[in-house]
């Protein structure tokens, strides 16, 4: 990644990263494993994957001119795995969901947000939007969003990383690995 002073290149820059993340941690599990939940009350990465496309399209879409939580969205059915019966159920069967659909909607929300980013001058960094009417300027927002879409990431990440187990493959320096990456860098 190239050093840049620019805020809105720097988050687009991160934002990426973390795009990047969620999609290798996803490409490691099959497709039933997408749906899968450790427990009743937790979520599936589809679920997370859901969540994050639903608030992006909120707080992304006419981001500088109304409130980041738009009517037409209701959160609450972001968290609800539509026709699921039971934690052994076949959820993608009973969800008529597929790796490319759940893809799809993960790809609509992050092109959202880079479309808006796209548009967003240095000059509006200073400007005042609202998210459920509370006031935030462009970089506190952008900042907001950082924060939340890196955790989910995370979330994603450690239920990839649980589901693989000995068989997850690292999206950063393996474990016991640290002094040969190290070696390997530091000239």
């Amino acid at each position: 990644m190239k050093t840049t002073t620019n805020f809105i290149l720097s988050s687009t820059n991160i934002f990426k990263t973390y795009k990047q993340l969620g999609e290798k941690a996803m490409a490691q599990l099959s497709a039933e494993q997408l749906f899968w939940m450790p427990e009743p009350e937790s979520n599936s990465v589809y679920l997370i994957v859901k969540h994050l496309h639903g608030n992006m399209l909120s707080r992304w879409t006419d981001f500088l001119t109304t409130d980041g939580e738009k009517e037409w969205r209701i959160r609450d059915s972001e968290f609800i795995n539509e026709g699921m019966k039971g934690l052994g159920d076949d959820v993608s069967t009973s969800l008529n969901m597929t790796r490319e659909k759940m893809m799809k909607i993960w790809e609509e929300g992050w092109q959202c947000l880079f479309d808006t980013l796209n548009t967003l001058t240095e000059d509006d960094l200073g400007k005042i939007i609202s998210i459920r009417s509370e006031e935030h300027s462009v970089m506190e927002a952008i900042n907001r969003q950082i924060a939340h879409y890196s955790s989910h990431t995370g979330q994603i990440i450690f239920l990839a990383k649980m589901m693989k187990s000995e068989n997850w493959n690292s999206l950063s320096i393996p474990r016991n690995k640290s002094a040969e990456f190290n070696k390997n860098i530091i000239k």
